[in-house]
């Protein structure tokens, strides 16, 4: 694991000095837009994803990793009890309290490949970070999500098909060698993990792993998952 350490840092890097314009991202603006057409499809598959978020994570105590600059925490926030948004940047953090600013909402900075929580969740929800995730970590990553859940809890997720229009136009072919090369507006680049997985692909991995549940493709950009501990067969 030391071997990814270095690229570990960049991507943390990278996504500090990325912080005031990751939402362009999500929101399909300046870099990132690919026309009218792309950004209903976009929309609609996000919407998809709410829905289910909404009838399946309801009235819970809520782990967030990787929480970023709130664009999911808003959603949580608004019909669970309690939800703990962890991420390593202090620049996302700041962004999240602004956009949230809600009193059933705690933030703490770590970096979440070594902290540990001090108590268990209902829910351990991460969105676009598993693909951040070197393969060699994830397995140690999914045994500390099984350890963070009380008994019948589950892990959603969200992440990013293999889709050529996801990214900006000033970015390079994406493909699966596990590492993507990004830019920011004012031109500095960076090196991340970017891990792409078919849902069927990851959902048989998990299942093999111990866990129980689902992975679904909303058709052309995203995936999305609920898995929970099977108790008859650990990790």
């Amino acid at each position: 694991m030391e071997d990814d350490r270095q690229l570990l840092e960049q991507q943390m890097a990278y996504y500090r000095a990325r912080a005031r314009e990751y939402d362009e991202w999500f929101l399909r603006e300046k870099r990132y837009d690919h026309g009218p057409e792309h950004r209903r499809e976009w929309f609609h598959e996000i919407e998809e994803i709410r829905k289910v978020l909404r009838s399946t994570v309801r009235d819970a105590d809520v782990l967030e990793l990787a929480c970023g600059t709130g664009l999911w925490t808003q959603y949580l926030a608004e019909s669970n009890q309690r939800i703990l948004a962890v991420d390593a940047s202090a620049e996302v953090i700041a962004i999240n309290r602004e956009r949230v600013s809600s009193a059933n909402v705690e933030y703490q900075i770590a970096d979440i490949f070594s902290w540990k929580p001090a108590t268990t969740f209902d829910v351990v929800f991460f969105s676009f970070w598993l693909s951040h995730v070197p393969p060699a970590r994830f397995d140690a990553f999914w045994t500390g999500v099984r350890a963070a859940l009380r008994p019948g809890g589950q892990a959603f997720f969200i992440d990013s098909l293999l889709e050529e229009m996801s990214s900006a136009r000033d970015h390079g072919p994406v493909d699966r060698s596990g590492v993507a090369h990004r830019k920011l507006n004012d031109g500095r680049e960076f090196d991340v993990v970017k891990v792409f997985y078919e849902p069927a692909e990851l959902e048989r991995r998990l299942v093999d792993g111990g866990w129980k549940g689902w992975v679904r493709s909303t058709g052309r950009f995203f995936l999305y998952g609920s898995m929970s501990p099977n108790r008859a067969k650990p990790y």
